[in-house]
């Protein structure tokens, strides 16, 4: 597995070793023992979540507060997203910073995002089916999320000109700056 560390401390991009030929392909999604070795501790995941979503559709910037919050190992079975992670975690060097990749069916790339990061993706193919492991069970009570285009994260999203759709949830979403207050 290549292992890429992100400009956020804890955030890494995952490339599972993919086996292919004519018939297809076969890729070891997941492995308890190499996840742990690579994230440097023992994870516990509670809860795996499908969601699938059509071209233009923009999930997040989501999070669950203390002490819900949620560490996520995400990947794409069907399509291809831009997935977004922001440090929201107060006294982090990098705070308020965010990175971006391009997660797909033919890249099989993985991100892992540590408990107290917000989390987002776009849709960039005609539909996207995201698979995510968590770390903690959703709970409603302590969710948040941060609007997509706050101008104090200035996330560059390749939308293309288009307008994402959004849900009712997200377009009411918080400014990045109400996380302080």
């Amino acid at each position: 597995m290549k292992v890429t560390r992100t400009a956020i401390d804890g955030v890494l991009v995952l490339e599972p070793a993919v086996f292919g030929d004519e018939r297809g392909f076969f890729l070891e999604s997941f492995n308890q023992r190499v996840f742990d070795d690579v994230v440097g501790h023992p994870v516990t995941f509670v809860q795996d979540n499908h969601s699938r979503s059509a071209m233009g559709v923009l999930r997040g910037l989501h999070f669950q507060r203390e002490p819900h919050a949620q560490g996520k190992l995400v990947r794409v079975a069907q399509g291809s997203v831009f997935d977004v992670v922001v440090d929201i975690r107060t006294g982090s060097p990098t705070y308020g910073r965010w990175v971006g990749a391009e997660l797909s069916v033919h890249n099989h790339k993985q991100v892992w995002i540590p408990p107290g990061l917000a989390h987002g993706f776009l849709v960039t193919s005609d539909s996207a089916d995201f698979l995510y492991k968590a770390t903690a069970y959703y709970a409603p009570h302590a969710e948040s999320s941060i609007r997509w285009d706050d101008p104090d994260l200035a996330i560059e999203w390749p939308l293309g000109g288009l307008q994402p759709a959004l849900s009712a949830k997200d377009a009411a979403a918080r400014w990045f700056d109400d996380l302080r207050g």
